[in-house]
């Protein structure tokens, strides 16, 4: 069975939205001067914020499952975009920073892998249209001394 998901802006003013889906809040979503009062995200922003996160989520989950003692970790996208109309991205680079203890650089590319190939849908069809690519920054954290 299909799953269906539903999102809804509304216009407030000039080009600002608000943007809302089931969750009880909302997204404010707005353009830069002069044409609007950049009070919100872009909408090539959030798309960016899309895949982020979705490969984040995917690649977190199955680093839990392979038991890595995570401490920090964050997904960073940048996008490059066309600059003709419609301004669509031609390249995006994810950055995934995972910081923890005895993390095994295996496991942390398997997931990565895992989520660009199978369980992230935003970056299956954003590679359609687009150049994606990713790196993996593996940081062990602050190093303790040893209390005496």
């Amino acid at each position: 069975m299909m799953e269906q998901l539903t999102a809804t802006v509304q216009w407030t003013h000039k080009l600002h939205f608000e943007g809302e889906t089931e969750f009880p809040a909302s997204v404010p979503i707005d353009y830069p001067p002069p044409l609007s009062d950049n009070q919100g995200h872009k909408p090539m922003e959030l798309v960016l914020m899309s895949l982020a996160s979705c490969s984040g989520q995917t690649v977190i989950s199955l680093l839990q499952k392979m038991k890595q003692d995570v401490r920090a970790f964050s997904v960073k996208a940048v996008g490059n975009r066309k600059a003709e109309h419609p301004k669509v991205y031609t390249d995006i680079h994810l950055e995934f920073v995972v910081e923890g203890s005895n993390l095994d650089s295996e496991s942390v590319q398997k997931a990565v892998q895992f989520s660009e190939e199978k369980y992230c849908p935003v970056w299956a069809m954003l590679k359609q249209v687009a150049n994606v690519t990713s790196a993996v920054i593996l940081d062990p954290g602050p190093t303790q001394e040893p209390v005496s």
